[in-house]
C-alpha cells in the first residue's frame, strides 16, 4: 500500500465528515427548505419513520445498484465506505448541533451548511476514490451525455426535489438555491481541494480527480 494511497484515503475519509457537518447544519436549518435528496430523506425520516441518516442509506443502496447497471461496473471502493458511513454521521452531528428556534439563525444555519457541504463533497470527491452514491450517479451522467458537472446535478436534483415535496419534505428558497447553484459551488472548490490534496500527498499523483 503506497504512502500515496493512504493519504489520499485519508483525504476522502475528512471530507466525508466535512460533508456530514454541512448537511447536518442543513437539516438544523430546515425552514430555509433542504437540498433535493434531503427533502427526500426528511420526508421519508418524517412520515415512515427510522432516522434522516437511515434513509440516506438505503436511498444510497438503491442509487448504487442503478449507477452500477447503468456502467456494467461495480463502483470503486470508496463509494461503499460512503454509503455505509455517511448517514452515521449526519445522525451524529444533527444530535451533536444544537437546536435554533428563530428564522434569522436558522437561515444562517442553513447557508454557512450549504458551503460546507458543497466544499466537502468536492474535498472527499478529489482523492478519486470514489464518489458517493449521489455523486456517483451525477458523474457517470457527465460521463454518459457529455454534460458540464453543474448542469447534471441540476437536472439529477430537480427531479428528486418533485418526489420529495409529495412526501412533504420542507421546500423554500433554499432548495431553489441549491438546485440553481449548488453544482457550480462545488466546481469552485475543486482546484482548491485539488491543491491541497497534492500538497499533502507531496506531489501531483495522476490518479487524482480531474475535471475541466
Amino acid at each position: 500500500m503506497s504512502r500515496s494511497f493512504v493519504k489520499r484515503c485519508l483525504f476522502y475519509f475528512v471530507g466525508l465528515i466535512i460533508m456530514s457537518i454541512g448537511v447536518a447544519m442543513q437539516v438544523k436549518g430546515f425552514v430555509m427548505g433542504l437540498a433535493p435528496w434531503d427533502v427526500l430523506h426528511f420526508g421519508l425520516w418524517q412520515s415512515v419513520g427510522l432516522t434522516f441518516g437511515s434513509w440516506a442509506v438505503i436511498l444510497g443502496i438503491g442509487i448504487v445498484i442503478a449507477t452500477s447497471l447503468m456502467v456494467k461496473a461495480l463502483p470503486k471502493g470508496g463509494v461503499y465506505v460512503n454509503l455505509l458511513t455517511i448517514g452515521a454521521f449526519i445522525d451524529f452531528f444533527v444530535w451533536l448541533l444544537p437546536d435554533v428556534e428563530n428564522w434569522p439563525a436558522q437561515a444562517v444555519y442553513f447557508t454557512i451548511g450549504v458551503f460546507i457541504a458543497a466544499f466537502g463533497s468536492a474535498f472527499y470527491m478529489t482523492p478519486n476514490l470514489g464518489a458517493g452514491p449521489r455523486d456517483s450517479l451525477m458523474l457517470v451522467l457527465v460521463v454518459k451525455f457529455n454534460l458540464r458537472m453543474a448542469r447534471a446535478r441540476f437536472l439529477m436534483e430537480l427531479i428528486v426535489t418533485v418526489f420529495g415535496v409529495i412526501l412533504g419534505g420542507p421546500v423554500f428558497i433554499g432548495t431553489i438555491l441549491i438546485v440553481l447553484f449548488y453544482g457550480r459551488i462545488i466546481e469552485m472548490f475543486f482546484p482548491y481541494t485539488r491543491e491541497l490534496l497534492i500538497r499533502f500527498i507531496g506531489y501531483n499523483d495522476p490518479k487524482i480527480i480531474q475535471f475541466k
